[in-house]
């Protein structure tokens, strides 16, 4: 494996931090948490650190730490992702961890089938591939590194050496659904995350990142929405999202949840099928839409289902999301059934074969 150095955060824009437990991460098992515990890593921000603040065990730390190792050997933790997926680049940030970071740290992965039997992790003879080999950390620091794996993985295994401590984990890639476990009857959420959904391009989103929209549960607060800044001229505003997979859709959700004094006036959806088409900010305009959900009137800090509304059920791959005249949008559900052409059905029975 070619020695991995480090890279920018930028590198990886528009991916999805699989271990987050925003979207269902779980740290399984440490062989150590000493001095700070292992859920940590996978908690939202950057970390904390508060001065003054102790525990029975030594000085609080927002982050995962181990203690000083007095025997041969290194620390690690596993990791489930929340979305299964292929992993792009990490970040193994040891913010506020400056006398007493790890020096080194490498990761290895795995793919579990899903419901597999819990794990002694200690013990368990597994089939871990290093897909991030042995490098070096920064004190106080993002350490942020591409990873060269295609596979799909859906557990991690961090291992630091020989002890210390680790601020955040971020795994950045793209989701991997399993399709082979849908049926083709199953309503699942097409835009969702978790499902491979994106959002790839919008007009505007100067208060709020647009890919809040397809984050799972509802909205912790109006920061956690998509938002755009007050229009002063014509036009409105809009979001494109790239199903995870192209489907027909039944229910459509537009939550205001958060969203008072600045939620649209009235909003309207149009889709189009375009398997191939990688649709941006740039020519999103030279495709052919088709009208989904009519213009419609929006209420504020509301939940609004559509479904005798939808006009045109698809299938479709790509929804745009038109506002009027701004505002902001917590979360959009475009619920649907999936939609396999030839290749994808082909895939998807190949899959159901080898697992069986």
């Amino acid at each position: 494996m070619e020695k991995p150095s480090p890279t920018d955060a930028a590198a990886f824009t528009g991916t999805v931090d699989l271990a987050s437990e925003r979207v269902g991460g779980k740290v399984l098992y440490a062989n150590d948490e000493f001095f700070a515990a292992k859920e940590n890593l996978i908690k939202t921000g950057r970390g904390v650190f508060i001065a003054d603040k102790y525990t029975e065990q030594g000085k609080w730390m927002d982050g995962w730490e181990t203690r000083r190792k007095r025997v041969p050997g290194h620390d690690w933790c596993v990791l489930q992702l929340g979305v299964p997926g292929v992993i792009r680049g990490v970040d193994i940030d040891t913010n506020h961890f400056l006398g007493n970071n790890p020096a080194y740290a490498s990761i290895d992965a795995l793919a579990l089938d899903e419901g597999k039997a819990r794990v002694d992790w200690e013990k368990a003879d597994l089939p871990w591939t290093e897909v991030l080999s042995r490098v070096a950390l920064k004190p106080g620091s993002q350490n942020i590194f591409a990873v060269a794996s295609t596979q799909r993985w859906t557990h991690l295994r961090l291992n630091i050496f020989p002890d210390g401590g680790v601020a955040r984990f971020r795994v950045h890639g793209e989701p991997a659904p399993d399709w082979a476990r849908f049926k083709d009857s199953d309503v699942l959420d097409l835009a969702a995350i978790e499902h491979g959904g994106k959002v790839p391009a919008c007009s505007d989103m100067f208060f709020g990142n647009k890919d809040n929209m397809i984050s799972p549960g509802r909205a912790l607060n109006m920061g956690d929405g998509w938002e755009t800044r007050r229009r002063r001229g014509p036009g409105h505003d809009w979001a494109i999202v790239k199903l995870g997979h192209a489907g027909s859709l039944q229910k459509i959700e537009i939550d205001t949840n958060h969203f008072k004094g600045n939620y649209p006036d009235r909003c309207w959806i149009d889709a189009c099928y375009e398997p191939n088409a990688e649709i941006d900010v740039l020519n999103w305009n030279q495709f052919e839409w088709s009208p989904v959900l009519a213009e419609t009137k929006l209420k504020a800090d509301h939940r609004h289902y559509f479904e005798k509304e939808i006009a045109n059920k698809g299938p479709w791959t790509h929804v745009r999301l038109s506002i009027a005249p701004d505002g902001g949008v917590s979360r959009l559900r475009l619920n649907g059934t999936l939609h396999r052409s030839r290749e994808n059905a082909s895939a998807a029975a190949q899959s159901a074969s080898l697992k069986r």
